[in-house]
Formats: C-alpha cells, sequence, structure tokens
C-alpha cells in the first residue's frame, strides 16, 4: 500500500503557500495526493515554545535577508509569479482556520483553500479583517454567509483544536509540515525529500 503524504498548514505561513503552490507538480509525478490537515499555527507555537519567524528573526538582520533571498531563489526556481509577501504579515488566522474546517464541512474545501491562500498571497490582502475576508469569499462564489454564521460554532472549534493537537502530537512545531507515513519533514524545503521518501515508502511495500 502506498504512504499517506499529510500536510499540517496555516494560512498566515508564506513558507505554507509556496510549499502548497508546488505540490501539485510533485503530486503529477507520483499519481497521489497530498492530505491537507488544518492546524493553528499559534496553538503549535504555544504547545511547543515555538515563536514566529517575525519574532525570531527581527533581532538578526543578516538571518532575516538571508530568508528573503532563499524565497526569492524558491519563488524564481518554481515560476511562482503571482506570489506577494503581504505587508500585513503576521496575520491573526484563527477565523480562516476554523473557516478550512467548517469548507470541509460545507464541501468546499479545496475552493476556500486555493481563496484565501491567493487572498492572502498573491493579492496580498489583509485578510485578518473579516469583511476582507468575506470579501475574498464573495468573489470565489462560496457560500460567504454560512461561513459569517458558522465559523465559530462549537464544533468547528473542537476540531480545530483537536486538528492543531494532533499535528502536535506528531512533533509538528511550524508550518508548512509533512508527514510520509510516519516520517516527518518540515519546510518548502523538504518537499524534495518528501517526494522522495514516498517513492521509498511505495517501493519498500511493493
Amino acid at each position: 500500500m502506498a504512504p499517506r503524504i499529510a500536510f499540517y498548514f496555516d494560512f498566515g505561513s508564506p513558507n505554507a503557500y509556496l510549499a502548497y503552490r508546488v505540490m501539485p507538480a510533485i503530486e503529477g509525478r507520483l499519481g497521489t495526493t497530498f492530505d491537507l490537515e488544518p492546524a493553528l499555527l499559534g496553538g503549535i507555537f504555544k504547545a511547543t515554545g515555538n515563536q514566529s519567524p517575525a519574532v525570531t528573526l527581527a533581532g538578526v538582520p543578516a538571518k532575516a535577508a538571508y530568508e528573503r533571498r532563499e524565497t526569492d531563489r524558491f519563488v524564481v526556481r518554481h515560476n511562482l509569479t503571482q506570489y506577494r509577501f503581504n505587508p500585513a504579515f503576521p496575520i491573526n488566522t484563527l477565523h480562516m482556520m476554523r473557516g478550512a474546517v467548517l469548507a470541509r464541512k460545507l464541501g468546499v474545501f479545496e475552493p476556500y483553500v486555493e481563496a484565501v491562500y491567493a487572498g492572502m498571497w498573491e493579492e496580498a490582502l489583509n485578510m485578518g479583517e473579516l469583511d476582507v475576508f468575506h470579501g475574498v469569499l464573495d468573489a470565489a462564489g462560496l457560500p460567504t454567509r454560512e461561513f459569517a454564521e458558522h465559523v465559530g460554532d462549537s464544533d468547528v472549534k473542537a476540531a480545530l483544536i483537536a486538528s492543531t493537537e494532533e499535528a502536535v502530537g506528531r512533533g509538528v512545531f511550524g508550518s508548512p509540515t509533512f508527514f510520509v507515513g510516519e516520517e516527518m519533514f518540515f519546510g518548502k524545503d523538504r518537499l524534495r525529500d518528501v517526494e522522495e521518501e514516498y517513492l521509498r515508502q511505495a517501493r519498500a511495500a511493493a
């Protein structure tokens, strides 16, 4: 049996967006799909003692500059010409992440993820503002009223908490994080390793 590839993501991570845009090419080569698992980055940081790069890089200008250069290289390598860094970063993503849980319940998960990622990292909108967030949903033809009325429902909150706790329990400390079976990989720059590990496990299972 071929291994499962899980992608734990939060919309607030530009690196998770960049990985998301590269994943379809990998899926095409492997003949499989990544399973997207929403996990609230703020909750992960709190549980693990980790911090956002916006905090950790602030006092190290040379490292921050290098990280920007690495991002530029990744964008060029994969021709991600629509990417724009969001000037409102870091953005509180709680309603967006709860929205991902609700979107799965409503059967619109894939178009929801596409619309929110595009709003965050292509249109560079301040998606932390509810009116902007709802405008993006409207433009994508998603049921904005359903999201406005139910994104705070107790079952939606509980599901996001459970997904986040599951991620932490598996060793996740940031986004993007991938699992090939039980083998963990962190960061967009590990996607080649993800692909190679999938092939290794698939051969072993054959």
